[in-house]
């Protein structure tokens, strides 16, 4: 397994990927509502995000996107036909050793409010601690989750 840094060159791929999932399934007609468009995530590229990409055998299996500024992790999908082979696991690591790279001492992420969503038993295995449903705004009724530097 090949973690990788993702490149304008590979949105399309994201975006595959993304819509791909089964759990918190959403098309691109209903990202691009929320404003998430090929065009704006190469914006997010080129600013305060980083996206990380999952390979094996060179073929594209999940990824991660992260925002410096907001301190927050927006996304981590997998293909389902590649779950539970650890790129998950793999695309995490990378994803928090940015963050504390940059001296970012505390994350956060929201996900359904299930625990039995797949995400939500995987985040609290990954020793993420669940902290809360939000409120308002656009993550409402999502359970946040925040990780600590060790």
């Amino acid at each position: 397994m090949n973690i990788r840094i993702a490149q304008t060159e590979d949105i399309e791929t994201l975006f595959d990927i993304r819509t791909s999932v089964v759990e918190n399934h959403q098309s691109r007609e209903e990202i691009a509502e929320l404003g998430i468009t090929p065009e704006s995530v190469t914006q997010m590229l080129q600013t305060d995000c980083c996206a990380w990409i999952a390979e094996i055998d060179s073929q594209s299996i999940g990824f991660s996107i992260a925002n410096a500024t907001e301190q927050t992790i927006l996304g981590l999908f997998m293909l389902p036909t590649f779950e539970g082979r650890g790129a998950g696991r793999a695309l995490m690591q990378a994803t928090e050793e940015w963050f504390w790279s940059q001296d970012i001492e505390e994350i956060w992420l929201v996900t359904g409010n299930d625990p039995n969503f797949r995400a939500y038993g995987f985040y609290l295995h990954l020793g993420w601690t669940p902290v809360g449903v939000v409120s308002e705004g656009d993550f409402k009724g999502e359970m946040k989750f925040i990780k600590k530097r060790n």
